[in-house]
């Protein structure tokens, strides 16, 4: 007399490959999700010069960059930060 399965054939195997597959499938979307419309936090964000429509557009030289920076931290006076730009001939 046959013995009867009652679904635990290869039905079962395909169901225990299928529910991972499905939930490594759904974490990648995420993942592809999360680095596409997270540019500005290392997804794939424009390396290039920075176009008319970007709200902070780049103002000046690395330079004058670095000046600003070391004047908002309080490295530079007043005077020694308009001598800097007046050598490197971007006078505000």
């Amino acid at each position: 007399m046959p013995i009867m399965m009652w679904g635990y054939g290869q039905g079962m195997v395909w169901m225990w490959l299928w529910i991972p597959l499905l939930l490594i499938g759904i974490a990648l979307l995420v993942l592809l999700a999360l680095r596409v419309f997270g540019a500005g936090r290392g997804g794939y964000a424009p390396t290039g010069p920075q176009g008319p429509d970007d709200p902070l557009p780049m103002k000046g030289s690395r330079a004058r960059q670095i000046l600003e920076e070391r004047f908002a931290k309080g490295e530079l006076t007043a005077d020694q930060y308009r001598e800097y730009l007046n050598v490197l001939g971007e006078d505000h």
